[in-house]
């Protein structure tokens, strides 16, 4: 993690590149890394890495994943998740193609800080980057399909702990979130980066240079934004207003809570005037009637999404979805956005024709970019065996 020296000075250091660099340069040697113990494993190591649907101990097959596929193991009286890397990973770009060895190096740091041993953040048994094996409890739970205001809590509870700790979490998209009867579950820390909290915003760039993501926008722009997008395409938009408000209410109390932490923590100017300037935008609009914070975040939330996407060119029907949203956006409210200062760059320099023109060539490529259809009826999830499996398992 790059550290700067205990004041404002602006010292321009890329840290994104230069994780990126250091993240080749480990595959380039050939190194290991290990976290946990052999012993501890369901099965021998060696056997894990040869499992398949037809091995007596897998009940379940996950293997939708762009970068692993997810095995569960039951032995021992117990179930556990295995995940083995892929010879070829699914996603594009640097940050996709290291991102087995990222999870690996960020649950060995992870297994060291007793403050990230807590509920909602996944343990960690053993993991072998030559392996390219990953043993963790299986948690019995699903998919977030509906979010409450105790879930929301939960995922915000979780991802503060990480900050404090030094760790940014880019993606909180639904294939990475699991609730089960009790908590909201973090499992997958593929894109889960190293930062200095008390110094920089996030892991992008040289750690200021994009204020635009922090934990809500995260959170919002990876999930709970798609999920307010069929909340209000099928129950109207007061519906969608109303979930929006319990999540900017909580996201408040959050940022209250972590500016709080900061502060005493001796972090600099420049984060908590970010932070203040956060807040404030929240608390005025919380006090009306949230429309206009809904339209801009909704746009930066699918916009950001949608670029996610085709940068990984791992699109699905969602990110359609989503393209349809801005379009419609621009047709119906692109006064409001303008005047809001939405675009930046050379966006902002586009008339609406021009930005039109601009989502509607996104969206194409979109289509373009569609991931194939999982070939099983689980969406990638297989049940080889037969046995009895809990309600909500997935």
């Amino acid at each position: 993690m790059t550290t700067l020296p205990p004041n404002d000075t602006h010292i321009d250091i890329d840290i994104e590149h230069l994780r990126r660099q250091r993240q080749l340069d480990w595959v380039a040697s050939g190194r290991d890394l290990v976290v946990g113990h052999a012993a501890d494993c369901p099965l021998p190591p060696d056997e894990l890495m040869r499992l398949d649907a037809r091995h007596p101990a897998v009940r379940e097959l996950h293997d939708s994943g762009l970068t692993a596929e997810v095995f569960r193991v039951h032995t021992g009286g117990r179930d556990w998740a295995v995940k083995r890397a892929r010879s070829a990973c699914k996603v594009q770009g640097v940050d996709g193609q290291t991102s087995f060895l990222n999870e690996v190096q960020r649950r060995a740091e992870m297994a060291a800080l007793p403050a990230l041993q807590r509920p909602g953040l996944s343990p960690t048994v053993y993991a072998s980057l030559k392996q390219g094996l990953i043993v963790s409890p299986w948690i019995a739970g699903s998919r977030v399909d509906g979010w409450d205001e105790t879930g929301l809590r939960q995922l915000f509870d979780s991802g503060l702990a990480l900050l404090r700790a030094g760790f940014f979490e880019w993606d909180f998209c639904p294939g990475n979130v699991l609730r089960d009867e009790r908590q909201v579950w973090l499992f997958d820390y593929g894109y889960l980066y190293r930062f200095d909290p008390l110094r920089h915003f996030n892991s992008a760039g040289t750690g200021l240079s994009a204020p635009q993501h922090h934990l809500a926008e995260r959170i919002e722009s990876r999930h709970v934004f798609g999920w307010l997008l069929q909340l209000e395409s099928r129950h109207g938009a007061d519906a969608a207003l109303r979930a929006f408000r319990i999540e900017k209410s909580i996201a408040l109390d959050a940022y209250q809570r972590l500016r709080s932490t900061l502060a005493t923590d001796g972090a600099t100017a420049t984060v908590l005037q970010w932070l203040d300037g956060i807040c404030s935008g929240w608390c005025a609009a919380l006090a009306g009637p949230l429309a206009d914070l809904y339209l801009c975040e909704g746009w930066r939330s699918h916009a950001t999404d949608l670029d996610d996407d085709l940068k990984g060119q791992t699109c699905t029907p969602t990110t359609l979805e989503r393209a349809d949203w801005l379009l419609q956006a621009l047709r119906l409210h692109h006064g409001a956005l303008a005047a809001h200062g939405t675009w930046q760059g050379e966006e902002a320099t586009l008339d609406r024709p021009g930005l039109i023109a601009r989502y509607e060539q996104r969206r194409r490529q979109a289509v373009e970019f569609q991931l194939p259809a999982p070939t099983s009826d689980h969406g990638g999830m297989h049940r080889p065996n037969e046995w009895p499996l809990p309600e909500k398992a997935s």
